[in-house]
């Protein structure tokens, strides 16, 4: 009779999880959950739709895989690139920075992204970095500064317009690409000329603050600093994007959800309104009942890129 019960129950909410999910307007925040366990049976009753993260490259598609930008002592660090194989005239770069708590992740995470905006006209490329196993902070930072500048220098090669360039970030690649977009300006300029710095930033519930009590309790970070809130404090703050805030850096557009139990969403409201404090350029999306890693679902997806879409053709339009 308990089972029954229970089964009962489940299929009821599978039913209501089906029945919100099957048209939505993509311009409108798909409606959320009321808490994780809720979202975790829609998941494992199939109701809750994910994207693809492997498949096929599309046909009109030409791919450069695991170009070397950067050697180091311990290992080549890599990239690859993506823009339309008809493609004629230089176009934006958009560039990708995979999340994973700094310690794990593949620059292959974000294909679904890399193959749409090619599609859509830009070039795409997403990057590896050095993990927390291998080298801790700012060694990542430093990595993704780099990559942004190998991109500037072989702009021609791949038909980019290095003076439209946006980077986007999920998790610890929201907190990289925040870091890298809020510290580089078009004066910090390496030994050829050329600047990590760029024209707009995309951040999926990336942590802006590392010194909040979550940030220093939680063992990502204090292995991405290699040591204790309490035994550096100025290197948690200055590894912090929200601490670099000026009305200088790049418009950001911010992506988070309110059930995310790892970057408090408390983190990207506090951001938001330090921005536009200070006088920046700020687009926030906060999406009820979405947790963490939100825009693997479909639906929260095509809300993101949409707003990606605007945000991009308002900052760094195609020609």
């Amino acid at each position: 009779m308990a089972y029954n019960s229970i089964a009962t129950i489940l299929l009821i909410i599978s039913c209501l999880i089906v029945c919100k999910t099957q048209t939505h307007d993509v311009s409108q925040p798909p409606e959320g959950y009321a808490n994780n366990a809720t979202l975790k049976i829609a998941y494992a009753t199939g109701a809750l739709k994910l994207i693809e993260k492997d498949f096929p490259l599309p046909e009109d598609l030409k791919e450069y895989k695991d170009v070397i930008y950067k050697s180091t002592d311990s290992i080549d660090l890599k990239l690859d690139i993506y823009h339309a194989k008809d493609i004629r005239a230089d176009a934006p770069l958009l560039v990708f920075v995979h999340g994973g708590a700094w310690k794990k992740g593949n620059k292959h995470d974000y294909l679904v992204y890399l193959s749409s905006y090619a599609q859509k006209g830009y070039i795409t490329a997403t990057v590896q970095y050095r993990l927390t196993d291998v080298a801790k902070y700012p060694t990542q930072l430093h990595d993704v500064e780099d990559a942004v500048r190998w991109l500037k220098y072989n702009a021609e090669k791949y038909h980019i317009d290095k003076n439209k360039v946006a980077m986007i970030g999920g998790s610890a690649g929201g907190h990289l690409v925040m870091m890298s977009a809020y510290t580089n300006t078009p004066k910090d300029v390496d030994e050829q000329g050329v600047s990590a710095d760029v024209q707009a930033v995309v951040n999926f519930y990336g942590p802006s603050n590392l010194t909040d009590e979550t940030a220093i309790n939680a063992s990502s970070v204090q292995y991405l600093i290699g040591k204790t809130y309490d035994e550096a404090p100025e290197l948690y703050k200055n590894a912090s994007p929200l601490f670099s805030v000026s009305k200088n850096v790049p418009p950001t557009l911010t992506f988070q959800g309110t059930l995310d139990e790892l970057v408090p969403f408390r983190q990207s409201d506090i951001l938001d309104k330090t921005l536009r404090d200070a006088g920046a350029v700020s687009e926030y999306h906060k999406l009820l009942g979405w947790p963490h890693t939100m825009d693997m679902a479909k639906e929260v997806n095509a809300y993101c890129q949409y707003y990606m879409d605007q945000f991009f053709e308002k900052h760094i339009p195609k020609s």
